[in-house]
């Protein structure tokens, strides 16, 4: 069963002038332009081609690739608005529509929005909608405390952000916890810290306990080895260079130096850290 909105692997049924016909199963046959067919293309072959609706809504095949598919949370560019909703910029032709119901905000051109991309019930077509919390999971999730999660970050509060985690709950990260900038839209890789009674989710950018600093320890060793023994931070360094270097907080990385000055691995200079060989 073809999926519109979605990527999928279809053969080719005959080849013309103005292009090529798909077979599209239930769809019937569906069209690639030949701007968009690969090189080499014949009958029979199998070719991934993504399916969406042309500006005259016909179902229509391509091989250009959308910033996002149907069942995606992405942050794209509101690039005209009319009298019944907004249109983002997803990478094809034809732009991905927002109704007024779907829009938090009214939105305006200019902005970039986080969304989450559906097929609507009523018509059958694409569209995209501002209200993200509205298609995540309602019930239980089974995540465990320290469990490495991919996060989406969707919105900013007065206490932190709020990310998508496995594209299914939500979780915050306080701003305690957070030590470097993030942006909306940006996928990030994090960490359950707790689970509270009410099942509401705490993260961290960072994997929690002395583990983290165990890989932050040989991650540090490999870059001194890197940089013939010496690296130009201190735990007085500022945190945007510790991260900039590692990918770390700073708080982490003080840990880790600390762990590998003990173990007499390296020496703390005024100006850096030396590896002891």
């Amino acid at each position: 069963m073809v999926e519109i909105g979605k990527w999928n692997t279809l053969r080719v049924l005959k080849e013309l002038d103005f292009g090529i016909y798909l077979d599209g199963e239930d769809q019937g046959e569906i069209l690639m332009p030949i701007r968009y067919v690969p090189q080499d293309c014949k009958v029979d072959d199998n070719i991934e081609a993504f399916i969406y609706f042309d500006s005259e809504d016909r179902v229509i095949a391509t091989t250009e690739k959308p910033l996002a598919q149907v069942g995606d949370f992405a942050l794209l560019d509101v690039v005209s608005v009319n009298s019944i909703g907004a249109f983002l910029d997803w990478g094809l032709p034809k732009d991905l529509f927002v109704p007024f119901r779907e829009q938090k905000h009214k939105m305006e051109v200019g902005q970039s929005c986080v969304v989450y991309i559906y097929i609507d019930d009523l018509s059958g077509r694409i569209a995209a909608s501002a209200k993200v919390e509205n298609f995540l999971d309602k019930e239980p999730h089974d995540f465990t405390e320290g469990q490495e999660v991919n996060l989406i970050i969707y919105t900013q509060t007065d206490i932190g952000y709020k990310a998508i985690i496995n594209n299914t709950h939500t979780g915050v990260l306080f701003d305690s916890d957070v030590f470097r900038t993030l942006h909306r839209g940006e996928h990030t890789k994090g960490y359950i810290k707790k689970i509270r009674e009410d099942k509401k989710i705490d993260l961290l950018l960072e994997k929690p306990g002395y583990e983290k600093v165990d890989d932050i320890s040989k991650k540090i060793l490999d870059k001194l080895k890197e940089e013939n023994g010496f690296i130009a931070l201190v735990d007085k360094s500022p945190a945007n260079d510790v991260y900039d270097m590692f990918g770390i907080s700073k708080k982490n990385y003080k840990k880790a130096i600390g762990a590998l000055y003990k173990a007499r691995m390296i020496t703390i200079e005024e100006n850096g850290i030396r590896l002891i060989k």
